[in-house]
């Protein structure tokens, strides 16, 4: 099993950072589903859950390493476990080409002078012991690479463009 976490500070408070990171479903596109896309992430919503995003499904596409053989893309489905505004959300996924499981979390917490301190937390694990042990920690490894800078580009851009439209 292998465990990532990742801690960064950014210049807004809890509340903008939630809004950005978790922010309500999208609108029905034109075909009719519900799909974010971050750059080469693209996160589509199965179902809302509740106010909070607690229960909420969705399936998401990511880039993997291309040795994988799966054209560098994987792809997770994803539950919200739990969610507690502003503070913490916790999730569960399964995945693949490696086929796995992961469970984690983003962590909010106020420090001051309208900064935040995000934790991000995950655990995963290859569901198939081969797999596990000969390419497990390099997967997870690259994904969570990605994610540390997805992370923080999405909260740069959109904390801008959150202050821009309130202005």
């Amino acid at each position: 099993m292998q465990h990532h976490r990742h801690t960064l500070e950014i210049d807004a408070t809890p509340e903008e950072a939630w809004s950005v990171l978790h922010p309500p479903p999208p609108r029905r596109n034109a075909d009719g589903r519900r799909l974010l896309v971050h750059g080469d992430v693209s996160i589509e919503v199965l179902h809302e859950g509740d106010d909070h995003g607690q229960g909420l499904v969705r399936t998401c596409t990511f880039r993997v390493p291309k040795w994988l053989l799966s054209g560098g893309v994987g792809r997770s489905w994803e539950t919200i476990v739990e969610s507690r505004p502003y503070e913490e959300v916790r999730y569960m996924a399964v995945g693949r080409p490696l086929w796995s499981k992961a469970e984690g979390a983003h962590l909010f917490e106020e420090i001051g002078s309208g900064r935040t301190r995000i934790t991000f937390e995950e655990s995963y694990e290859a569901f198939n012991r081969v797999s596990g042990r000969l390419l497990e920690k390099r997967v997870h490894e690259f994904i969570s690479r990605d994610n540390e800078q997805l992370i923080r580009q999405a909260l740069d851009r959109g904390i801008s463009r959150l202050r821009k439209k309130r202005a």
